[in-house]
């Protein structure tokens, strides 16, 4: 029987969850399965990065933006960073797509949306203002270290003994391209799924604590130790685009323009490239 893992997995290392709109905090039920929210600090000794030359003084300024779980390392660095560049604050929530898309229709407020593909806007595409490609979402296929099932293809995770873990594939990108992938292989009905969990990072956690034997995850959350990637996996024609949305319910246009900038920057480049992206041609 299938069984939804989020906040099993890692209920313990969240913590309590704040549910906020694009704009607007209120208080939430605790557990993984809500909408996390990060009050950015300034980053110590330079941590995050350099900042880009020109930027401006947004002290006094605050921008609330959404972005997909999956990217929550890159991106806190990134706005870290502008924070620590401008003095902006940066209200930050992460939570998968559905989730997001539900409180951007519900609320009404924020200032963009870094989604997880380019069809993850389409729900909210009344509003959007502008979008614009960042880095490229590259899926893998991610085994327990060693590989100890020997899988070498998505053919592979159809044998009998070999337990899979997917993302939901209603409300996150991956478990969509998931769906589609095992679909196209012919062999989604033949698949043992194991768990479904609402977020990306969490498959690398169970994969290396042998909750499954392996996922179709982001190449980027495969820096979990106890987790490889399968070289070759035929995923390379699921590739996807992460966009940087501009919401048209933006209640600071200054500084949003800024960090729009800011994004082209090879100050930020150079962050997505740590974690593994390849930067949007």
């Amino acid at each position: 029987m299938k069984r939804n893992v989020l906040g099993i997995l890692l209920a313990g290392a969240i913590g309590a969850a704040l549910i906020t709109g694009c704009g607007a905090a209120s208080s939430g039920t605790a557990g993984s399965s809500a909408p996390q929210q990060t009050q950015e600090s300034a980053p110590e000794d330079g941590e995050a990065g350099k900042s880009a030359a020109n930027t401006p003084d947004l002290t006094g300024h605050t921008l609330m933006i959404y972005c997909g779980a999956g990217m929550t390392k890159p991106f806190q660095e990134i706005a870290d960073s502008f924070k620590a560049a401008t003095g902006c604050e940066m209200n930050v929530t992460y939570a998968n797509a559905g989730q997001i898309q539900s409180q951007i229709t519900t609320s009404e407020e924020g200032d963009m949306f870094i989604a997880g593909s380019a069809e993850e806007l389409k729900p909210v595409e009344s509003y959007v203002s502008e979008s614009k490609a960042l880095v490229k979402h590259i899926p893998v296929l991610a085994v327990q270290s060693g590989n100890p099932k020997n899988i070498t293809s998505l053919a592979g995770l159809a044998e009998e003994d070999v337990s899979l873990i997917i993302g939901d594939i209603d409300s996150t990108p991956i478990g969509k391209i998931a769906k589609k992938a095992l679909t196209d292989a012919g062999i989604f009905d033949k698949v043992q799924i194991e768990a479904s969990t609402a977020t990306a990072p969490q498959m690398a956690t169970a994969i290396a604590a042998g909750e499954a034997d392996a996922a179709i995850i982001w190449k980027e959350n495969c820096d979990a130790q106890g987790v490889e990637i399968v070289d070759n996996s035929g995923l390379e024609d699921y590739i996807k685009t992460i966009p940087a949305a501009s919401l048209s319910c933006s209640a600071d246009h200054d500084a949003r323009q800024a960090f729009l900038a800011y994004l082209n920057s090879g100050d930020v480049q150079e962050i997505w490239l740590k974690y593994g992206y390849e930067i949007a041609e």
